[in-house]
């Protein structure tokens, strides 16, 4: 389906709060078997799409959200080799794991086989190709699933998925991340996003504790992503690994012997900013 019309469009990431892009035209819509999908062409952002009214990826900011969701993990491990992803149907979560030459499969484990259908079509600025790469193999269904018949094991992990009040609530649960330490190897590390800073910070705390429950280390970064409207938080988690503790020479040596040089956003300098939160949210989620 496709539509000319422009028009505002508009998040409500909690109750009495909203933000949005004015000139927005949807450019293509369909209802999938779990969720409707949107995708829309902004002034502000490019190309965009969201997933029953929420914001997902866009054009001009992925490489935000993505990069960092992908390389101070990727860069802890000495080598990784196998990667899950966890949702992750836009591709850019894989194109980014495929920057680090050791990665020799990654698994996009993605719900609905509409997302994965949409950006090939519409997202290819974001995945860049990335899905048809002869490494990465798309499984599509339920990722618990996957995870509870998996016998291979993950260097790393990227919780790549819609919010914890979506179908992916299940993947957010103490006892998915519980079942999930089946699939990881003996040194590995995930990747979650958390929420926002300003309209989710409970909800974020309680995934904190719930990681720390589960796991040795864990290390929360935050980013401003525009299409989110704020302050974003993300986590790290592993019993062997510890990406905080890494310093600037540490990652730009890495960048260097792995020959990772085309990052937009991500670099040697940023990787302990990432972990500095505002004391307030420090605070809340110590």
């Amino acid at each position: 389906m496709f539509s000319r019309a422009d028009s505002p469009l508009l998040f409500h990431p909690a109750p009495g709060a909203v933000y949005g892009f004015p000139g927005a035209r949807r450019i293509a819509w369909v209802d999938s078997a779990y969720q409707r999908i949107e995708v829309w062409d902004t002034p502000q952002l490019g190309r965009l799409f969201t997933l029953d009214g929420r914001p997902m990826t866009s054009v001009g900011d992925e490489h935000i959200y993505h990069e960092c969701m992908v390389h101070p993990a990727a860069l802890a491990h000495p080598e990784p080799r196998k990667a899950l992803v966890l949702g992750g149907g836009d591709g850019g979560a894989a194109r980014q794991l495929l920057a680090h030459p050791s990665i020799e499969r990654i698994v996009v484990a993605e719900l609905d086989d509409a997302v994965v259908g949409m950006a090939r079509r519409h997202l290819q600025a974001v995945h860049q190709g990335a899905l048809d790469d002869r490494r990465v193999q798309v499984v599509i269904g339920d990722a618990a699933r996957f995870v509870a018949t998996s016998a291979e094991r993950f260097d790393l992990v990227v919780f790549d998925l819609t919010p914890p009040d979506s179908p992916a609530a299940e993947l957010y649960s103490s006892a998915f991340l519980t079942r999930l330490k089946a699939v990881l190897a003996p040194r590995a590390m995930l990747s979650m996003h958390l929420g926002s800073a300003q309209f989710h910070l409970e909800r974020a705390a309680a995934l904190v504790r719930d990681l720390r429950a589960c796991y040795a280390t864990v290390n929360v970064m935050s980013a401003s992503i525009p299409l989110y409207g704020s302050l974003w938080l993300m986590a790290l988690a592993s019993d062997t690994l510890d990406a905080a503790s890494l310093f600037r020479h540490d990652i730009q040596d890495r960048l260097s012997a792995r020959g990772i040089d085309a990052l937009r956003y991500y670099d040697a300098a940023l990787h302990p900013a990432l972990f500095t939160l505002p004391r307030g949210v420090r605070d809340r989620l110590r």
